[in-house]
C-alpha cells in the first residue's frame, strides 16, 4: 500500500511541472505575430526612423556641400537654431507660407475631397457598369507616369498656336491673345493638375464606403419619404466618416509634402517664388539651392517645420472627426 502512494505522489509531481511540447507550442505562438513583424519593423527603422532622426540633427547644423566630410555634424557641439531663425526671419517665409496654405486647402476642398465625394456620390448612384468605366478612365491621370502628365498640360496650357487651349477654345472664343498660360494662371493650372490625381484617390475609397453601406438605410430612408440630398446628408455622410477622416488627413499631409507636379511645371515660377510651396522650398534649399550650394542643413530645418504642421493638422482633423467618437466601443453591445 505504501509502494502505491509513493509512486501515485511521484506521478502527481511529474505532472505538475510543464510539459516541454505544450511550453514550445505556447512560446512559438506568441513569438510568431513578432516574427512576421520583423521585417516590416527593420525596414521601417532603417527607412523612416533612421533617416528622420538624421534630418532633425541636421535641421541644428549648417552641413553643406562646402563643408561636407569636415563638419562633424552629429557632435551637439555643432548644433545652432540658425536654420530656424533664417526660416522665420526670410522675407519670402509669408509668400511660401501662403502659397503652401492655398495651394493645399484649394485642392483639397474641390478635388482630393470635394470633387472625389461628389464622383463617388454619382457613379454609385447611377448604372454599376457605367459608374465602373467612369471611375477607371479617371484613374489614368493616377496611372500616367508624371513626366507624361506634366508635358500633356504643359501641351494643353501652351501658346497659340500650338496651344491645345489657345487653339481650340479660347481663340475660336476670342478670348485672351494667345499667351502661355503657365505664366498667366499658373495656380490655376497647378491646382488642376495636383486635383484630377488626388481626387481619384478619395473616389476609390468613397465608393467602396458607399457600396458598404446596408441598402436597408436607403430603402428605410426612401419610405419615409426622404429626399436624395436628405439621404446624403442624413444617411450617407454620417456613414462615411472614417473613410472622410482618412481621406482629409492622408490627402493633406500628402498635398503638404508633395512637390514634383510643381517642380515640372512651374519650378515655382513664373515669378519670384511666386508658386513656390513649403516643400518645394525644402528640396529647392537641400539639392537645388538658388544660391549655388546645397545647403542640406537648411533644408533639413524647412523639412522639419513641415512635419509639425503636418501633425498638427492631423491632430485638428482628429478634433473635427470627433476621433474618441469612432473608435467607442457601438452602444449596442453594453445592453
Amino acid at each position: 500500500m505504501s509502494d502505491n502512494f509513493q509512486l501515485e505522489r511521484e506521478r502527481s509531481s511529474l505532472s505538475s511541472f510543464p510539459d516541454s511540447k505544450s511550453l514550445f507550442s505556447k512560446l512559438k505562438s506568441g513569438l510568431l505575430p513578432y516574427a512576421f513583424l520583423t521585417p516590416t519593423l527593420i525596414v521601417v527603422t532603417l527607412f523612416f526612423f533612421i533617416p528622420l532622426v538624421m534630418v532633425f540633427i541636421l535641421s541644428f547644423t549648417n552641413l553643406d556641400m562646402t563643408n561636407f566630410g569636415i563638419l562633424k555634424w552629429w557632435q551637439p557641439a555643432n548644433w545652432t537654431l540658425d536654420n530656424y531663425v533664417k526660416i522665420f526671419t526670410n522675407r519670402f517665409f509669408p509668400r511660401i507660407l501662403n502659397n503652401t496654405l492655398m495651394y493645399v486647402s484649394m485642392t483639397l476642398i474641390f478635388f482630393n475631397v470635394g470633387m472625389a465625394l461628389v464622383i463617388a456620390l454619382i457613379t454609385t448612384n447611377i448604372n454599376r457598369r457605367v459608374g465602373f468605366t467612369f471611375r477607371l478612365i479617371w484613374l489614368m491621370c493616377r496611372l500616367t507616369p508624371v513626366v507624361v502628365y506634366i508635358m500633356m498640360w504643359k501641351a494643353l496650357a501652351g501658346p497659340a498656336p500650338m496651344g491645345v487651349i489657345n487653339k481650340h477654345i479660347l481663340g475660336p472664343l476670342g478670348i485672351g491673345t494667345g499667351e502661355y498660360l503657365l505664366n498667366t494662371n499658373p495656380w490655376l493650372f497647378i491646382i488642376l493638375v495636383n486635383g484630377f490625381i488626388g481626387a481619384s484617390f478619395g473616389m476609390i475609397i468613397f465608393s467602396s464606403a458607399i457600396e458598404a453601406i446596408p441598402k436597408d438605410y436607403m430603402i428605410a430612408s426612401k419610405v419615409d419619404g426622404a429626399s436624395t440630398w436628405q439621404t446624403i446628408r442624413y444617411i450617407t455622410i454620417p456613414m462615411i466618416r472614417w473613410p472622410l477622416l482618412f481621406v482629409t488627413t492622408y490627402q493633406t499631409l500628402s498635398l503638404l509634402t508633395s512637390f514634383e507636379q510643381i517642380l515640372l511645371l512651374t519650378n515655382g515660377g513664373p515669378g519670384l517664388y511666386e508658386t513656390e510651396v513649403w516643400s518645394l522650398t525644402a528640396y529647392h534649399r537641400a539639392f537645388s539651392s538658388y544660391f549655388g550650394n546645397t545647403q542640406w542643413g537648411y533644408g533639413s530645418a524647412w523639412a522639419v517645420v513641415l512635419v509639425i504642421i503636418g501633425i498638427v493638422m492631423a491632430i485638428v482633423y482628429l478634433r473635427v472627426f470627433k476621433f474618441n467618437e469612432l473608435i467607442q466601443e457601438p452602444k449596442i453591445d453594453q445592453l
